[in-house]
């Protein structure tokens, strides 16, 4: 407790040392001369940005005195931040461009940072991934963050299957997956990370741990952040189509236009996915039941009914570097989905006729603007208002087997077809429900800068969800009259920032204070449940010598139950849980990033990071159905229901290193390895908790990535590129039950091997990409034993056009 008066201390005595501030002025320019016009300069870590005009010509206000980081960008070069020292009040800085695109400072020492170097040593526990060369590949974008250091993507099956999120034994509400700061929940089931090609995606940002003021929610394990590209500096179109095993066709389209004298900004996406998912099965967990209801193993077969197709589009207008706002937007989301559902929990039992359909309409509102009346102070809102529905049918009677036979049963002795009685479906009563979702989320972030290295932030995020469960098969049943479940979440939250020491130490010191209320209607019974809990956090980033950085970070704080943990998701198999509560969580995270080697060939960066995690009343999920370990028994689990599961603690470790040689070869190796143990040590009869010290079930606790890039110029056509790719996989057994004497429930050891290249004509503008997954046709598993897609061959068409039209 000490250790943290004392950081507080230094912080607040930090905020006094004021430093004075000059203005840079400067022109953009060819090495003849020559101005360019609409190219971004911004000091890093701050908001004092402009842009050049017709004439090169561009201004910096109000930029600290001492050494600042001044990034160059537009859509023409590549992004370069640059050094420069401001020691007076008028400052001169011309930006030189040669014709190959390096950008220089007239007569001043260049040296660069990337953003996601310059996010990655911000004092977050954060890994920025780049989607620039996935873009151009049959890539989802899960598949992305699947290969990223301490994550794992938990999917039960193919495209379109249910997605949880796992950092580092975090998941669940524990995790934030946000769509440019707005949790991607409201976009609803069809449009997800599931269907976002990473064509239309910036960059992916993974924080494990406390988080940023502008994504301050109810979370503790961490989020997921997806930022979707915004670039206005020129009109482009990009378009890009594939196909591939399993009948898998996507594609996607984007626009943006940009009117150079008013600032209006169009942009417009689209994406379709469609894919039978109809893979071979034959794995350990391939089982299917015989006449006399025992599960027994079956030869190879590929799944059925398990049709995905998913159409969206996202259409946004406003304005963008105008006097009044840097952005403005009005959005308008459209998404539909049609999914099968092929099976329960397990895979023991396939469905037949039991089927969903999602859609969502979705209106957004996105403002933000830098030195809004004064100088350092920025103003951002994010607020978004969501319709969804999911409609569920299931009402066929007759089974079948995975071979696609009907299902016998023993009737008077007589193998018969096993149709269910009346009234039943594939998955118990026969069921057709649809559930609407009203929701509303808006995020508020004020923030003033009110010294050099010194920021202050108020942050607001309201998250509200009414949900209307509706049977439609059975007009009176009781959920159709008092029908009444609504969710709400208000959170208040603090954020200093401060940079000192010569901008070595960067601290970040976190408060927030959650009040959650769950209003539900139980069989007449109105009940109303809230829950105020405070919370606080603190990230340290030191640059104990130039090229290396130590990153700490503590959190201490609460996070909510979403609905469908609480009121169960019929569409996913989740039972309700009127019953759950908040999880707290006590998280400690320390490591570090070193820049190893950087020569003019020659680069090598290594990160390492441990953690420390303490839960209490740990939400997780369960399986409902009773599991008898044993080859002969019926082990079909069809639901499952969020529960909490105590006290829990998690210690691990991940590392990554990265070599890159003449910006031709790119090679990187991570690893994650945890324990998750239940730490609850005397039950409910003040007996040893028979589960003590027990790695919680399925739940991956050990993974490694390894993946190789190589480049070749000029082939086949001068100024052509073609890129080879390889990316291999290993995920270590773990068991899918609590008890499992026989290890019949432990999914055994994945390893998996990707190959793939692509080819880019000289003027950019076609790229040609074949992608071979899992060419060893390994058995990959996920939850409950779910078997994932073998081998598959993709292949993808992308088209670019840049600069049309411009003026």
């Amino acid at each position: 407790m000490k250790q943290f008066y004392s950081t507080v201390l230094f912080i607040l005595f930090s905020v006094l040392t004021f430093a004075q501030t000059g203005d840079i002025t400067g022109k953009v320019h060819l090495e003849d001369g020559t101005p360019l016009s609409n190219v971004t300069v911004r000091v890093v870590g701050t908001e004092i940005a402009g842009m050049s005009n017709d004439k090169g010509f561009y201004t910096l206000k109000n930029v600290p005195f001492g050494k600042q980081e001044i990034r160059v960008s537009s859509v023409e070069i590549d992004p370069t931040t640059l050094t420069f020292v401001v020691k007076k009040a008028k400052e001169h800085l011309d930006v030189h461009i040669s014709p190959k695109g390096d950008i220089t400072l007239d007569e001043v020492t260049v040296k660069g940072m990337t953003v996601k170097r310059e996010m990655e040593t911000s004092g977050f526990a954060v890994a920025v991934i780049e989607t620039k060369e996935a873009s151009l590949r049959n890539l989802t974008t899960n598949e992305l963050l699947d290969r990223a250091v301490g994550v794992r993507v938990r999917q039960n099956g193919g495209i379109g299957s249910q997605i949880e999120y796992n950092l580092n034994g975090m998941s669940g509400s524990a995790v934030g997956i946000f769509l440019d700061g707005t949790p991607i929940s409201t976009f609803g089931s069809s449009f997800n990370l599931n269907n976002i090609p990473p064509a239309m995606i910036e960059r992916i940002e993974v924080y494990k741990g406390v988080l940023p003021s502008h994504l301050t929610g109810d979370y503790v394990g961490g989020a997921i952040n997806v930022i979707m590209k915004k670039d206005a500096s020129a009109n482009s179109v990009t378009a890009a189509v594939s196909y591939g095993s399993f009948n898998t066709f996507q594609t996607d389209i984007g626009a943006l236009y940009r009117d150079q004298k008013s600032g209006f900004t169009t942009r417009i996406s689209g994406f379709y996915t469609y894919t039978d998912n109809s893979y071979e099965m034959w794995g350990k967990f391939a089982m299917k039941t015989d006449a006399e209801l025992k599960l027994t193993r079956f030869n190879r077969f590929n799944r059925f009914n398990n049709t995905y197709k998913s159409i969206g589009g996202r259409f946004e207008f406003g304005f963008t570097d105008v006097k009044w706002a840097d952005q403005f937007f009005l959005g308008y989301n459209i998404s539909d989905t049609y999914q099968d559902i092929p099976h329960g929990t397990t895979m023991a039992q396939p469905y037949v006729g039991r089927f969903n359909e999602y859609q969502a309409h979705v209106f957004s509102l996105n403002y933000n603007k830098a030195n809004l009346f004064v100088d350092g102070l920025t103003l951002n809102v994010n607020a978004v208002y969501s319709n969804r529905s999911t409609y569920l049918q299931d009402t066929a009677r007759t089974m079948y087997n995975w071979d696609g036979s009907p299902m016998e049963r023993i009737f008077n002795g007589v193998p018969t077809p096993w149709v269910k009685r009346p009234g039943q479906g594939q998955q118990g009563v026969a069921t057709i429900t649809n559930i609407d979702r009203k929701i509303i989320n808006a995020r508020t972030n004020l923030s003033y800068t009110v010294a050099h290295g010194h920021r202050l932030s108020l942050n607001h995020n309201l998250n509200s969800t009414r949900r209307e469960d509706e049977d439609l098969l059975n007009p009176d049943a009781p959920l159709n009259s008092g029908n009444d479940r609504n969710t709400s979440t208000n959170i208040f939250g603090f954020n200093y920032e401060a940079q000192t020491l010569g901008n070595k130490l960067r601290t970040n010191l976190l408060a927030k204070y959650t009040i959650n209320q769950n209003h539900y209607n139980n069989a007449g019974q109105v009940t109303t449940v809230t829950n105020s809990n405070p919370g606080y956090g603190i990230t340290v980033s030191y640059n104990v010598i130039p090229k290396l950085f130590v990153i700490a970070s503590n959190e201490n704080t609460f996070i909510s139950p979403r609905d469908e943990q609480i009121f169960g998701s019929p569409e996913t198999n989740i039972l309700e849980n009127l019953d759950l509560k908040p999880e707290k969580n006590v998280n400690y995270n320390l490591g570090f990033r070193y820049t190893a080697l950087e020569g003019t060939k020659n680069k090598l960066s290594l990160y390492a990071s441990t953690f420390w995690r303490n839960g209490y009343d740990k939400i997780a999920v369960q399986a409902v159905d009773s599991v008898i370990a044993g080859r002969e028994s019926d082990a079909n689990i069809e639901t499952s229901k969020y529960i909490n599961l105590g006290r829990t603690q998690s210690r691990g470790f991940e590392a990554e290193v990265i070599y890159v040689y003449d910006n031709k070869l790119n090679a990187l190796v991570n690893f994650s390895r945890f324990n998750s143990l239940m730490k609850v040590e005397l039950d409910e009869n003040g007996q040893p908790h028979r589960l003590y010290n027990r790695q919680l079930p399925n739940e991956p606790f050990f993974m490694l990535n390894a993946s190789l890039q190589y480049r070749i110029n000029n082939l086949i056509q001068r100024k052509s590129t073609f890129n080879i790719f390889y990316n291999s996989g290993y995920v270590a057994p773990f068991q899918t039950v609590w008890i499992d004497s026989d290890k019949w429930f432990t999914t055994p050891t994945q390893f998996y091997h990707d190959l793939g290249g692509s080819y880019r004509t000289p003027n950019g503008r076609v790229v040609v990409s074949l992608d071979l997954k899992n060419i060893t046709n390994a058995e990959v598993y996920d939850n409950f034993g779910v078997q994932k897609p073998g081998r598959g061959v993709y292949l993808k068409l992308n088209y670019m056009l840049n600069n049309f039209n411009k003026k």
